[in-house]
């Protein structure tokens, strides 16, 4: 097999089934795990991919998501790739069928079942807690402002930890705002992908918002595949602190 994944989680995920001498190709935000990926070809960004740069790499799976990448991209890509590896995680518990969906087209199903086990600890875990609601206006960019709406996956992982994300009843999967929409919000959280977010916005916003504002790790809350499981570890302790101090 000669792979080449266009979802930086799920190139996670191809290592940790142990294929990782199989990946021939990524995309430059593919950075996990980052000591062996950094060796591994670019073939641009999830949604900017060089056709000929994955042609050349002659692969017999490419993996994408519907979220992450193009359609057209996918339609350029079937002309010369034997299989496409379509995803398309919506919550938390589909990464169980994902694990299985790798284990089956990369023959790796015992790996595949270790990593379901191993989830549904975790999730197991997280289930057993009670956590106080809160309305959570959850920032992904910046000029203009981003945030996401409570049909998407990052909504879905914070609603297990209480954190329910604002506004309620929207179209749009991922939302333009105009400015600051903080009424009935109790938290900000920034994210720090895909913008950067850092401690010099959170004061901002803060002090723009009126409302308590954190820095949350993105990969924790946006990322299925492997970082998914650390994420239900990371977001438990990060409401125990949310709690703390809001």
């Amino acid at each position: 097999m000669r792979i080449v994944s266009l979802v930086p989680s799920l190139t996670e995920l191809v290592c940790a089934l142990g294929l990782g001498e199989q990946l021939v190709g990524r995309t430059g935000f593919c950075v996990h795990p980052r000591d062996f990926v950094r060796r591994i070809p670019k073939v641009g960004g999830t949604k900017t991919v060089k056709l000929e740069a994955v042609r050349a790499l002659k692969p017999t799976h490419v993996i994408l998501n519907i979220d992450e990448n193009r359609k057209e991209t996918a339609d350029a890509l079937a002309q010369f790739v034997p299989h496409l590896v379509v995803t398309h995680p919506l919550g938390p518990l589909d990464n169980l069928a994902l694990f299985r969906q790798f284990g089956a087209a990369f023959d790796r199903a015992c790996e595949a079942e270790s990593l379901c086990a191993r989830f549904e600890e975790a999730y197991a875990a997280v289930r057993a807690e009670a956590f106080p609601a809160r309305n959570v206006l959850y920032l992904i960019w910046q000029d203009p402002w981003m945030t996401v709406s409570p049909d998407t996956y990052i909504s879905r992982t914070l609603a297990l930890f209480g954190m329910h994300t604002l506004p309620a009843a929207v179209q749009e999967r991922y939302l333009r705002l105009s400015d600051l929409h903080v009424q009935g919000v109790d938290v900000v959280l920034l994210s720090t992908e895909p913008y950067r977010f850092g401690e010099r916005h959170r004061k901002e916003v803060e002090a723009l918002s009126g409302r308590p504002t954190h820095l949350v790790d993105g990969e924790m809350t946006s990322w299925y595949g492997p970082r998914a499981i650390a994420g239900l570890g990371y977001l438990k302790d990060f409401a125990a602190r949310v709690a703390g101090v809001s």
